[in-house]
């Protein structure tokens, strides 16, 4: 089965992301905060990671700079997930090494959209 990791601080937006993906057949995986998430999939190398920016110590980008630029991660395409919506927001998750960009609150078919972009 495929592996999405999500990475969030919000429980809410945890909750919202795995019921999504688990209706449309994903297994999911969660971390509070950047820093368990570099280690979840450093651990579990999930297919894809769903990625917010703003959370507390290491944050979003921080965690995708690590994961794109990491051996055994730089594979995995990262989707950032965020409420931040300004173009160099944008620029800044691409040089990260972001392949995705989605602005909060996502709607199910735009974010399933997105996800079916980088795995089947």
């Amino acid at each position: 089965m495929t592996k999405v990791l999500v990475v969030d601080d919000s429980a809410s937006q945890l909750a919202s992301h795995q019921r999504v993906l688990e209706s449309n057949g994903y297994d999911v995986i969660t971390a509070r905060d950047g820093n368990e998430g570099v280690a979840v999939a450093e651990k579990e190398l999930p297919d894809l990671v769903l990625m917010d920016v703003v959370m507390p110590e290491v944050n979003g980008f921080q965690a995708t700079r690590k994961l794109s630029r990491g051996e055994r991660t730089k594979h995995i395409p990262v989707i950032i997930v965020t409420t931040k919506d300004q173009p160099t927001d944008r620029v800044w998750a691409q040089r990260q090494g972001a392949k995705g960009y989605l602005v909060k609150p996502v709607d199910e078919n735009t974010l399933m959209a997105e996800v079916r972009k980088f795995i089947a």
